[in-house]
């Protein structure tokens, strides 16, 4: 199990990174911005930041069947990829919870 969990705790920081560079510099460039040269240098924020999400949703599902955990929680823990900081909180709750097994 501790290969797994290392998994998921790097994958979890690297969504949140990708998630915190996604919501303030791509999307406020793309949006609030008028800056076609410099939205032509962040564009792939978003297409980095979709392959890593898809990687962070494998290693919590893996992390999530060899802890047994519940579907609602899977849920949780696989939707907090797509806030800035909640992976960053269910890294240590995944931590906590595996602890304790």
């Amino acid at each position: 199990m501790p290969g797994i969990l290392k998994r998921y705790r790097v994958m979890c920081f690297a969504a949140g990174v990708m998630s915190l560079l996604l919501w303030f510099v791509e999307l406020p460039v793309k949006y609030l911005l008028d800056l076609p040269e410099v939205e032509a240098k962040v564009l792939w924020i978003p297409i980095v930041h979709g392959y890593v999400y898809a990687l962070y949703v494998l290693a919590t599902v893996h992390l999530a069947v060899k802890a047994r955990w519940q579907t609602k929680r899977i849920i949780a823990f696989v939707l907090a990829g797509t806030l800035p900081i909640a992976s960053f909180i269910t890294e240590r709750r995944a931590q906590n919870l595996v602890k304790n097994l």
